[in-house]
């Protein structure tokens, strides 16, 4: 085919430096207070030089819904990096929703991939083209490579295809079918292997019940399009209990158990009808959902051998690869994978409490690799009211791509954690996760992949081993500049093969390009204070882990000391007058610091279980940044006194309209207000302890302040404007796909009076990060004893 008269790209002028990057705007800490709405801003802007891109695309570069970097303007050398103290980090989301249709990206699907004979970089918008056409250089190692012939044809119309309008080279996010050399087996079907905790405490708070009931009623919704999705399940107690499940066309046949009790090495009974497959064996697997809670409804057990069940699970699935899916309300206390309770009481809010947040059993750290191996991906559903050593189960998910929920307290019997938990876990058997995935990033030479966080097994240097790759995590790849960097760009590929729930292989590839620069400024100018704070949230909680959560909290001041002194120094002129200098795209920076280390996770406290806080570092390593920022600095509505068009549409977009978000200070509480405060995993509304007789009765229905239910709970439905805005806030407010990211979490609303509950009081103003609290201090002293360590 002809390609010599290949038309040229809409611009070929040469490239230059921008001749500005971001503008340095200094405001002063003190005198110019934070205001969360701040938060709400985008990253400052990446500046390229103009004609950048081979095409004029809008997506030519990668949005920060996908990828942000710490900084946004890349330091040419490794000194001039060092000397800003800022990080260089990429955070990574490669899928803004649970599923596709959410979230659509272009799909090449003609599995022409062009890619750099070299370095292995896909083509993408920031290549060249040279030699009229015919030749690509790569934007990486700058290796000029053969444009494939295919490239040109649309092989669908069987006629020559306009070069410009291909996905690749006008989309920085793309999605590539692959090939049969992207695969090391056929795609495998999608397996869901459920281990039902069946013991007397599971039977007894509903959960067997409830998970059982739940899955019956979400069959519909698991990913199911090539009809090859399979099911298993196992039950667990003191023994394991398997279920063989016949196909629906098989008229005598019957679901029938076999029980093991010999936990050494479980007899492992015939596979082929323990993992069924859900299109013919639909109805059977309906009859023996309906039938489970009965079969184990006078279960005395309180054994749980859950270390031999996911061996045995391991075992049955490992062919095929799949998820093992863990639903339980015990403690493993019996074989392989045993724990004992180590609460101890006396050892929290000391130095000794990091070793009840660290595995207390190996098993749980070398089974998980051998399940990433084997394709095995494991998620947690813990359910305990007692202590069920969430530390050492959360292992399993972590090494394995897979993710920990946890309920303390749950119960059945109460409407609202039946709900909660039903909404979640159906939503989470909808998600249209990948298989078999790997993520790798690649970047312009002079730049390396220093360090990897997330859940994921690091198989070797660069390549991080997902069984399954879920739609609601981020991941942090540390970047290093080994070389000084000659380009006025540089680039960043992200690219995740994986095979789609529906058997298909295929490629996520996300491209970023950043400006260059020599100067600190620029640096400084276009750095993204959410993207640190989720870095240093990652780095947090490995410090907890390794070091104790001392070290943590010191490491995050020391942190943020440095970066204020450094900014002092460097760019201020080394005076600071009577105020706290910082520029204003990091003005939030000190508060979220002053939040991570009042997280739950992390903050000093006699008071938390380490469970809670197990949990906890559980998602301030794995929660996309809108909801980890909300979840440092959670959100506090004032809803008695909300604007006019506050909990309405906006005419505009359509979307619930919010009222503006408070500073997390107390003083910003009146007592005769109505308040929302929301982290994102949990939702309080506040009611004031003079609030008026009118205001209780349209948004509650009762008369008085003290008939107000405390507690979990919900806004009832009242026919009255005021309650329909207020239900529509509480609602908005939690909706994370406005906030263009996946979640499965449904937050509890809790209702606490300002004279009521004093424990519900105090849990709710935790939240309040800027007041001094439980050891902490308020964002005053916090500044103020920042501002000391400056001036020094």
């Amino acid at each position: 085919m002809q390609v010599g008269g290949q038309p040229q790209p809409p611009q070929v002028a040469q490239q230059g430096r921008p001749t500005v990057l971001n503008q340095l705007y200094p405001t002063d800490l003190l005198t110019q207070p934070f205001n969360p709405s701040e938060l709400d801003l985008p990253p400052p802007p990446i500046i390229l030089p103009p004609n950048t891109s081979v095409t004029a695309s809008p997506d030519a570069n990668c949005s920060s819904r996908y990828i942000r970097s710490t900084i946004n303007a890349v330091p040419t050398s490794n000194s001039l990096l060092k000397k800003s103290k800022l990080p260089f980090a990429l955070i990574i989301q490669p899928y803004g929703a649970l599923h596709d249709d959410e979230d659509p990206i272009p799909v090449v699907q003609d599995q022409v991939i062009s890619r750099c004979r070299r370095c292995r970089t896909y083509i993408n918008p920031f290549v060249t083209f040279l030699d009229h056409g015919h030749r690509w250089r790569c934007n990486m190692c700058n290796l000029s490579n053969d444009v494939p012939q295919a490239f040109d044809w649309d092989a669908a119309a069987q006629q020559a295809a306009d070069r410009w309008q291909r996905h690749e080279l006008n989309h920085a996010v793309v999605e590539f079918v692959a090939p049969q050399e992207y695969m090391v087996r056929p795609p495998q079907p999608l397996v869901y292997l459920f281990l039902f905790d069946v013991s007397y405490a599971a039977v007894s708070n509903g959960l067997l019940a409830t998970s059982a009931r739940t899955i019956l009623d979400s069959l519909s919704r698991i990913p199911n399009a090539d009809r090859r999705t399979r099911l298993g399940f196992l039950a667990v107690d003191s023994s394991l209990h398997y279920f063989s499940i016949p196909k629906d066309t098989d008229e005598n046949g019957e679901t029938s158990m076999l029980v093991v009790s010999d936990l050494e090495e479980p007899f492992l009974p015939v596979p082929h009808d323990l993992l069924v497959p859900l299109t013919e064996s639909r109805q059977s697997i309906e009859k023996f959902l309906q039938k489970l809670p009965d079969m184990f409804q006078n279960n005395q057990s309180n054994g749980s051998c859950m270390g031999s069940a996911l061996r045995a699970g391991h075992k049955l699935i490992s062919a095929l690869g799949g998820k093992i899916v863990v639903l339980t309300a015990s403690l493993p206390n019996t074989g392989v994978g045993k724990l004992d309770m180590r609460e101890d009481k006396k050892l929290l809010g000391t130095s000794k409490e990091s070793s009840l947040l660290q595995t207390s059993n190996s098993f749980y750290k070398s089974f998980a690799v051998e399940c990433s191996k084997n394709q095995v991906s494991i998620d947690m559903f813990l359910f305990s009211s007692q202590y069920q050593d969430v530390a050492s189960l959360s292992n399993l998910p972590r090494y394995t791509g897979g993710q920990t929920w946890f309920y303390p307290g749950w119960h059945a019997s109460r409407p609202e954690d039946a709900l909660k938990f039903a909404s979640e876990f159906s939503d989470y058997l909808s998600s249209e996760i990948g298989l078999e995935a790997v993520l790798r990033v690649r970047a312009t030479t002079g730049l390396r992949m220093n360090a990897f966080y997330g859940n994921f097994f690091n198989r070797s240097s660069d390549l991080c081993a997902f069984p399954a790759f879920p739609r609601d995590q981020c991941y942090v790849v540390e970047v290093a500049i080994d070389e000084n960097l000659t380009k006025n760009v540089v680039c960043l590929q992200a690219a995740v093969l994986h095979t789609t729930c529906n058997g298909e292989r295929r490629i996520r590839v996300l491209t970023l390009a950043l400006p260059t620069t020599t100067n600190l400024s620029d640096v400084y100018a276009s750095a993204d204070q959410l993207a640190i704070t989720t870095y240093f949230s990652h780095k947090a909680v490995e410090r907890a882990l390794s070091s104790g959560l001392d070290a943590a909290r010191d490491a995050l001041a020391a942190k943020v000391t440095e970066l204020l002194q450094t900014f002092k120094k460097e760019l201020a002129g080394g005076s600071m007058g009577g105020g706290l200098q910082f520029p204003a795209n990091l003005r939030g920076l000190p508060l979220l610091f002053l939040g991570l280390t009042k997280n739950v996770g992390l903050r000093k406290s006699t008071q938390i279980p380490s469970d809670i806080r197990s949990a906890a570092l559980c998602l301030l390593s794995t929660l996309p940044i809108p909801l980890l920022t909300r979840y440092i600095y959670p959100r506090l509505y004032s809803l008695h006194d909300m604007p006019d068009n506050a909990g309405i549409p906006d005419e505009a977009t359509g979307q619930i309209v919010l009222p503006p978000p408070l500073n997390l200070s107390s003083e910003r509480l009146v007592s005769y207000g109505l308040y929302l405060i929301d982290d994102g995993q949990v939702q309080f509304l506040w009611v004031g302890r003079d609030a008026v007789p009118q205001l209780i009765a349209d948004v509650f229905g009762v008369e008085d302040r003290t008939q107000v239910h405390v507690g979990k709970g919900r806004v009832p439905e009242l026919e009255n404007d005021f309650n329909e805005r207020i239900r529509a806030v509480i609602q908005k407010s939690r909706d994370h796909r406005s906030l263009g990211v996946g979640s499965i979490t449904v937050p509890h609303l809790y209702i606490v009076r300002e004279d009521g509950e004093p424990l519900l009081k105090l849990w709710a103003q935790t939240l309040l990060i800027e007041d001094r609290a439980d050891q902490g201090v308020s964002a005053a002293q916090w500044l103020g004893s920042l501002r000391e360590k400056v001036v020094q």
